[in-house]
Parts: C-alpha cells; sequence; structure tokens
C-alpha cells in the first residue's frame, strides 16, 4: 500500500528558528545513528519514519559510518525516499557527516579536505541525491589545520553538495575559531550538534550553550536520552536485549547503581509532571530554548510517539530544575569527550 503522509503532521510539531538563520527545525528531530544498519529488518525502519514524519519530524540526520556496516544507514534511508518519502524531498531536512573511520588507508577519516569531500560525494551516492540540506565536519581534527576543515565545508555549500554546514563536538573555543572561518569564507556555521542531556552536562561547563547563542548558531543536542538510560528501560538494571548488552556503544559499566537510583528519582519528578522519563527528559534539554532541537534514535515507532509527546509541556518551575539537578548523579557517558576537548 501507498504511504500517504498524515494530513495534520504539520500541527502535531513545534518549529524553531536555527540560530538566526532562516531555517526552522523540529523541535524533535530523528538520528538514525542506531537502527539502521543491517541489524534491523527494513521494515522496521520504514515504519520508524514514517511515524517520525506523521508526528511532524522533518529532520533526518545521518553519518557516513552509521550502520553497521558504516554506510548501511545512509543506503537504507536512500530507499526510503525512493519509496515512502517519494515527492516529498522538499519537505524534509537531511544532514550527514564525515569525520570517522570510513575507509582504509591515510584519507580515510578525521578532517582533511581529501577526505571531507570524498565523504560527502560517498554519501550522496548512497542516499541517491544531489545534496543534503546540512553537511557537518563529525569531530574537530587536531592534526589537520581547522582552517582545510573549514575550506572543505564552504567548497561543500558552493559546490551545490549541501546548502548550509554545521560542526559536531566542538569545544566553545573551537566553535568560535570555526565559526569565524566560515564567517569570513562566506559560508556561516548553522548549527552545532553536541551531546547533551541530564547525565552529561559538559556544554554547560564548557560555556557552548551560551556561545552559540551570542554567535547565532542553532544547536541540536543528541543522546538526549543518554543512549536510553533516561527511559524506563533501566529502572530496575540492565534489561536483555538493550543497548547496553549489545556491546554497541553503551557501556554496561555505566549501568551503576548511582546511576539507577538517579534515574528512580528522576523517574518520579517526570510522574508527577504527568510525563513519562523520556519526555522529560527531552523536554530538559529544550527548556530554555539554548538548544533548537533534540535529536532522538528509535528502535520501534511506539518509541517515537513517546519522545513527540515531550512538546506537550516544556515549562519547568524552579522547584522542579533544583530537583533534577540534585538527584541527577552525573555519569561517564560522552563517549566524544575527546573531540570537546581538543
Amino acid at each position: 500500500m501507498t504511504y500517504r503522509p498524515a494530513a495534520d503532521r504539520y500541527s502535531r510539531m513545534i518549529y524553531r528558528k536555527c540560530g538566526t538563520s532562516g531555517l526552522k527545525l523540529p523541535a524533535i528531530s530523528l538520528g538514525l545513528w542506531h537502527n539502521f544498519g543491517h541489524d534491523t529488518p527494513h521494515q522496521v525502519k520504514r515504519d520508524i519514519c514514517r511515524t517520525a514524519f506523521d508526528h511532524g519530524i522533518t529532520h533526518f540526520d545521518l553519518a557516513n559510518n552509521y550502520g553497521p556496516p558504516p554506510g548501511s544507514a545512509e543506503e537504507a534511508f536512500g530507499e526510503i525516499l525512493k519509496t515512502d518519502f517519494a515527492g516529498h524531498r522538499d519537505e524534509l531536512i537531511i544532514s550527514s557527516k564525515a569525520g570517522y573511520l570510513m575507509w582504509d588507508g591515510p584519507y580515510g577519516e578525521w578532517g582533511s579536505r581529501k577526505y571531507v569531500i570524498a565523504s560527502c560525494d560517498q554519501s550522496l551516492k548512497r542516499m541517491g541525491l544531489d545534496y543534503v540540506d546540512i553537511f557537518y565536519s563529525h569531530r574537530f581534527d587536531p592534526e589537520t589545520p581547522l582552517e582545510e576543515t573549514m575550506m572543505a565545508l564552504d567548497h561543500i555549500v558552493r559546490s551545490g553538495r549541501a546548502l548550509y554546514v554545521g560542526i559536531s563536538s566542538y569545544n566553545s573555543a573551537r566553535t568560535r575559531e570555526a565559526a569565524a572561518i566560515l564567517k569570513e569564507l562566506g559560508t556561516p556555521c548553522l548549527i552545532h550538534q553536541p551531546s547533551y542531556n541530564i547525565l552529561n552536562r559538559w556544554v554547560e561547563r564548557d560555556g557552548l550553550k551560551e556561545t552559540l547563542t551570542e554567535l547565532g548558531i542553532g544547536s541540536i543536542a543528541f543522546t538526549p536520552l543518554a543512549q536510553g538510560i533516561l527511559t524506563g528501560k533501566y529502572l530496575n538494571g540492565i534489561p536483555e536485549g538493550s543497548r547496553a548488552v549489545q556491546g554497541k556503544s553503551l557501556d554496561p559499566a555505566t549501568i551503576t547503581p548511582r546511576a539507577i537510583e538517579s534515574v528512580r528519582a528522576l523517574n518520579a519528578i517526570a510522574a508527577r509532571r504527568g510525563q513519562t522519563l523520556a519526555q522529560m527528559a527531552i523536554a530538559w534539554v529544550l527548556r530554555d530554548g539554548g538548544i533548537t532541537t533534540a535529536l532522538i534514535g528509535a528502535s520501534r515507532p511506539e518509541q517515537v510517539v513517546d519522545c513527540v509527546g515531550a512538546i506537550g509541556n516544556l515549562d519547568f518551575t524552579a522547584a522542579e530544575l533544583a530537583e533534577i539537578d540534585a538527584v541527577a548523579a552525573e555519569e561517564d557517558i560522552n563517549l566524544w569527550a575527546r573531540s570537546s576537548a581538543e
């Protein structure tokens, strides 16, 4: 049966301006980091994307290395673009990135012009696109001049491969440097993608949120649910089938008794707010307007629906915020700390 998106999809979502640009992004975006590789049936991927679009999620975020294997998430999304989303390209914001290992040899990762442009071309081919809306430098490269990486992003826009560019996991100081270079080149930095959640607050200590506001750069927070920790899944320990036992990106050692205690206390606060823990965690990330959009992942369509429910209550009282701060024990779960520390 031919997919027809929900007629009321745009009334189900809040859209926010991305920094000082003219682009609006949904308050909730869908990331294809996990569950879009060969380890997930294609129909599940289709159902997740359909549900997202039906609920007003117009932004789909990818990277060259998403899978497994690397590249397979872009290939899967390319198929979805040809089938389910055929005729809807201009309603979508599609992003991809380059920075992590993709092929053998000295040109297969990091931030050289050689790698960044070649990777962009490969991503476009996998998705069957002429351009992406946003293309990112996925991580700071300490061994390549920042000017070279930013000039590669500028070239990608000027050559028609992307409409906008962004950076991911750059600290505040490096963000200022990158933004200044891009501004001088005439291709402003549209957006920054940092990891950020109740248990991982490096962007606050680093001053990155204030820097982005000052520079007029938008932001999309990934791992707002701490890779599933900030859901009901870990209230009683580590369940079978969870990300922590799949040998992927969530180390089961991070699910400490202290973390479980924090999650249970946060869950009680969420219940008093009439929200699930996931909904409150997303609302917390979006709470003060300092973050443009929260980037969620999903293994089932129902998880998308639950996350979108967060926009029903984005307001917190001072007492609620203080209680969250008091019970949230920040955990060592930032896998991208090295990039933001360079």
